[in-house]
């Protein structure tokens, strides 16, 4: 980790920063007199749950706050210049030149209708640096320097062509286009795998050691922290409660709040035991589903194993976690078990029953047996129905009287955590780990066999996921329902699932009990994947608290 002087002068100082919340919320100020300082060559992690004021910090810094949010009072000095009392054209000269941002979201950041290179080499074209042909030649210096294959063939494909990955990294090629002075990572390595975060959080330290930047990375995940951190500030409700180096915060926390999110953080002790029922709810046998691509005029047919050849069963009160990188067929497996997409081979015996050969007309009927829970609980629920018609509209669909179905819902929406005042309420209204319990009451309100959840707690911050996680651990014990657990985060699967299998490009290359899998894994790729998990050797368990 890079040392840094605090007898030196800051390169951002934030001093006594308020940002008022339009009248009428929950709260008065979306960030409330917090001060803190960012040196050159340093990287200080923000780190607290939604709602805490994190990101919007950092917007106030690159000057994109919403219209309806204005600093009430404080300063923003970067290097010596209060950023609030510049006017827009200044700013605007200034980001991406002397200070950038990297979004959460890659896909959303950048232009669907525009190359690569195009998108690049726009912003040098902006503060009108590197004419002509220096142009192309940086660009294809940036995208070598954040470790992309074949740049020469890159500058020319669009976003939806990459991965998550290699969007974030041109993403960050075009915030290091100008060489800035000032980094800020917004939540860059939330929605990837384990793997390509290990990268993304590399080439992150890389840069900020070579170039001698400032990085101020928000984020709500501690083993980034523990992995990349000089220094870290919590935040809770807009609140600065703690400050100090990643050793003192991580290790010696002082602060309640703190200590309340560190103990939150998935351990990866495996839950090996506690499962007794022999009943096989689903048996999987050599399933298989192939996509096939382009063949085109000008293009060669693609075939892709999407899911090679893979079994596994699961019988009832167990949780079987499917774990590996994007792309490893594990949420195609999903798919097929919800009849969402057709399979090309092999057998999905449910209750015995082959449901794979069935028909729609014939899988009708038992689709109330296997429920999914998705991974973004904003985007599943229709946002123009109440809660109470999100919960009770299975149920119906399926010959449940009204009254009946209704007073239903409102038992599940006591039974995940929920007031009942939430039967009348819109999603818009809710948290996304509140949204994400009413995904698991509709889920459950037609009373299935089997739960899907697919990366259900990916999105969620440490201590909503773990209310959630040991929620569905609660629910799956008094309902003695099977779950398959699909997600990337290996340290969550150790914690709920009973049983584990490892895929890696379609194929299952190890299963076993969580022990087996996470403390002595025999496989190559899943020893990388094990590897890659960011602060592995950082123990939460471990943390000596003030007294």
């Amino acid at each position: 980790m890079t040392q840094t002087n605090s007898s030196r002068q800051p390169l951002l100082s934030i001093r006594d920063l308020s940002i008022a919340l339009p009248a009428g919320g929950d709260r008065a100020h979306a960030v409330k007199d917090i001060s803190y300082d960012l040196h050159a060559g340093e990287i200080l992690c923000i780190v607290g749950e939604s709602g805490s004021g994190k990101s919007m910090s950092a917007n106030a810094i690159m000057g994109l706050l919403p219209s309806y949010l204005k600093p009430e009072r404080g300063e923003i000095l970067f290097q010596g210049r209060d950023l609030l009392k510049l006017d827009e054209t200044t700013l605007l000269g200034m980001r991406g030149k002397d200070m950038a941002m990297v979004f959460q979201e890659p896909l959303s950041a950048l232009n669907p209708v525009m190359t690569v290179g195009d998108q690049i080499a726009e912003v040098m074209r902006v503060h009108r640096a590197y004419p002509g042909e220096a142009c192309q030649r940086r660009v294809l210096e940036l995208l070598e320097f954040v470790g992309l294959p074949d740049p020469a063939t890159l500058v020319h494909s669009y976003p939806f062509r990459l991965s998550g990955g290699q969007r974030q990294r041109v993403v960050i090629a075009m915030a290091l286009a100008l060489e800035p002075t000032l980094l800020i990572a917004d939540e860059p390595t939330t929605a990837l795998d384990v793997t390509t975060q290990a990268q993304i959080l590399a080439l992150i330290r890389r840069i900020q050691a070579e170039k001698g930047m400032g990085v101020m990375f928000v984020t709500h995940d501690f083993g980034v922290v523990a992995e990349i951190a000089d220094r870290v500030a919590v935040m809770e409700k807009g609140v600065l409660v703690e400050i100090g180096t990643a050793q003192q915060v991580l290790n010696h926390p002082q602060h309640p709040y703190t200590r309340r999110l560190i103990s939150a953080v998935p351990h990866g002790r495996a839950r090996d035991g506690g499962h007794a029922d022999d009943r096989t709810v689903l048996d999987v046998r050599n399933l298989r589903k192939t996509y096939v691509s382009g063949g085109g005029l000008f293009s060669k047919k693609r075939v892709t194993h999407a899911v090679d050849d893979v079994s596994f069963s699961v019988k009832r009160g167990e949780t079987l976690g499917i774990v590996g990188e994007s792309g490893s067929g594990k949420s195609t497996i999903g798919k097929c078990l919800l009849r969402l997409t057709g399979v090309d081979g092999g057998q999905m015996l449910f209750d015995g029953q082959d449901i794979a050969r069935l028909s729609e007309r014939q899988f009708r009927p038992m689709r109330r047996d296997v429920q999914m829970i998705f991974q973004d609980p904003f985007a599943s629920l229709n946002p123009r129905h109440t809660v109470g018609r999100i919960i009770t509209d299975g149920p119906v669909a399926t010959g449940v009287p009204l009254g009946d179905a209704q007073a239903r819902a409102r038992e599940l929406l006591q039974l995940v955590g929920l007031e009942a005042s939430a039967f009348d309420r819109y999603p818009n209204q809710f948290s996304g780990g509140q949204r994400q319990r009413i995904g698991i009451a509709r889920a459950l309100a037609l009373e299935p066999k089997l739960l899907v959840a697919d990366e259900s707690v990916s999105a969620l911050d440490v201590s909503v996921q773990a209310q959630v996680l040991q929620l569905l651990a609660d629910l799956q014990k008094r309902l003695d329902i099977a779950l398959i657990f699909i997600t990337h985060d290996l340290r969550v699967a150790a914690q709920i699932c009973h049983q584990v299998i490892v895929m890696h490009r379609g194929r299952v290359v190890e299963a076993g009990p969580p022990s087996q899998i996470f403390d002595d894994p025999q496989h190559d790729y899943t020893r990388r994947l094990i590897d890659a998990i960011p602060g592995k050797t950082w123990d939460p368990t471990l943390i000596r608290v003030a007294a």
